[in-house]
């Protein structure tokens, strides 16, 4: 039987994770992703490279935008299949993929409005990429299902999730061909292990990353592949010492942080903090409808949650509900946040500046030497985070320049992502080598430094693919 993975996103780049596997005449992606990097950005509006009203389903790992921000231009060119994932990804990719589409109609609206201003004419980035109305016909074709139970995904297909260790309700995906569950290696079938994003161990609130002891090919994430992160310990005194500082100066702290995951671990830690009165009783502001909306939803899944937060929350200390802790919904109490004199810890998306609020909340903070940016994720190259965390002395925000006065922080182990110790140590768990291991989403540089690790420590041999490159698997 004919069986290949074309990779469609993900390949040498960080965004845009897409994977469409074939196997006996049936075609399923894995992941459908945004792409977020700006010179990437082009390839979220160019024709899917298959047929949407071809592929057979859609296997979810997680609901970050980069992993399935373009599922609802997927069901507008015609796909009307289900979309497999975990409950908790079901219920956050509702969230995500609405307040997408709202601001994509907002940021095109506004763009609009910015050329006529301008007398110019752009192209498709003055439409959105796809609407409201696309995202609430996405909804419908989700399929929940459980942790580490085989799912019938079409005829010689069939999967199963799990734990990922990276945000809530995140998997990893084990794709068994011919529908067999046979071992990987048998003669009734063979199997392929789709990491998604891997997260790092001993990490608060969810459960540590799924090990596989086997498997035939595996396609592996990378985007830390060649750093290792700061010990976790020394997350609680450089966010301390982040908001000191910023204090002493009369400045605001602004924290680009994504809605998922990254928001409510930044909580889990300012709350610790504050219990112990390692840093002054501020206020602190979450302005995101939908961080806000996340936050519920990790409320709703305490089974999910690891036994140190469990422990937590049964005793009244959830770091979602702590004094002075402000979640600001509506446009006009984003606003009002400004006009506070003194210091204020403003937890805003997006995490890598791409869009939201915290792009307001920049304006008014990035000229001040008194205020800090602190970064707690990942900044994809093109971003504009990753501009101001470059050290540019100059960066465009809502189409004017602004000179950056403000400190720059960042602290990389709040990462929700394995660093490369942490993906050789998920490597490590299997038996013998896989037929091929794939290298995908990482940056060139990330991609070479693990592969060249792989195969110093073990001897393997990785394939780093191309974009659109269809590999056959034998």
């Amino acid at each position: 039987m004919r069986t290949s993975i074309q990779f469609l996103g993900a390949a040498k780049n960080v965004t845009g994770s897409c994977y469409l596997v074939e196997h006996a005449g049936r075609r399923v992606l894995v992941d459908c992703g945004m792409y977020q990097e700006r010179r990437y950005r082009e390839r979220n509006w160019a024709p899917f490279a298959s047929d949407p009203q071809s592929l057979d389903a859609v296997l979810l790992t997680h609901a970050h935008l980069d992993h399935c921000g373009l599922l609802p231009k997927l069901v507008r060119e015609g796909f009307g299949g289900p979309i497999y994932c975990t409950q908790a990804t079901a219920e956050i990719a509702r969230i995500v993929l609405l307040d997408s589409a709202r601001i994509q109609e907002e940021d095109a609206a506004y763009k609009r409005r910015r050329h006529e201003r301008e007398g110019r004419k752009g192209p498709h980035p003055e439409q959105p990429l796809y609407e409201e109305k696309d995202a609430e016909r996405t909804l419908p074709l989700f399929r929940p299902v459980g942790y580490a139970t085989p799912t019938a995904v079409c005829d010689g297909l069939s999967a199963s999730f799990h734990e990922a260790g990276h945000i809530l309700g995140s998997t990893m995906i084990r794709l068994e061909l011919d529908g067999s569950g046979a071992a990987a290696g048998s003669r009734e079938g063979s199997s392929i292990v789709f990491s998604g994003d891997i997260g790092q161990w001993d990490k608060p609130i969810i459960e540590d990353p799924t090990v596989f002891a086997e498997a035939d090919y595996v396609v592996m994430e990378s985007t830390y592949g060649d750093r290792n992160h700061e010990d976790p310990g020394e997350i609680d005194q450089l966010l301390a010492d982040a908001v000191n500082e910023t204090h002493r100066a009369g400045g605001n702290l602004l924290i680009p942080s994504f809605a998922l995951e990254r928001t409510q671990e930044v909580l889990y830690h300012l709350n610790a903090l504050l219990a112990a009165d390692r840093i002054p009783h501020l206020m602190v502001f979450v302005d995101s409808p939908m961080a806000i909306s996340v936050t519920e939803v990790f409320k709703n899944h305490p089974e999910l949650f690891d036994e140190a937060m469990q422990d937590l929350v049964e005793a009244g200390q959830s770091p979602f509900s702590f004094t002075g802790l402000q979640m600001t919904r509506s446009v006009d109490q984003s606003k009002a946040i400004n006009h506070i004199r003194g210091t204020s810890i403003i937890i805003a998306g997006s995490g890598m500046c791409t869009g939201g609020r915290i792009k307001h909340h920049l304006v008014h903070n990035i000229h001040r030497k008194a205020s800090t940016v602190l970064f707690v994720g990942y900044q994809a190259e093109g971003t504009l985070g990753r501009e101001i965390l470059g050290g540019a002395r100059e960066v465009r925000i809502l189409g004017k320049r602004w000179r950056r006065r403000a400190r720059i922080r960042s602290i990389s182990g709040f990462s929700a992502h394995a660093d490369q110790s942490a993906l050789l140590r998920w490597l490590g768990g299997l038996k013998r080598p896989p037929r091929r291991l794939f290298i995908t989403h990482g940056e060139p540089d990330a991609i070479e430094a693990l592969s060249a690790k792989i195969e110093t420590d073990k001897g393997w041999k990785p394939f780093v693919p191309e974009y659109g490159q269809r590999v056959e698997l034998n």
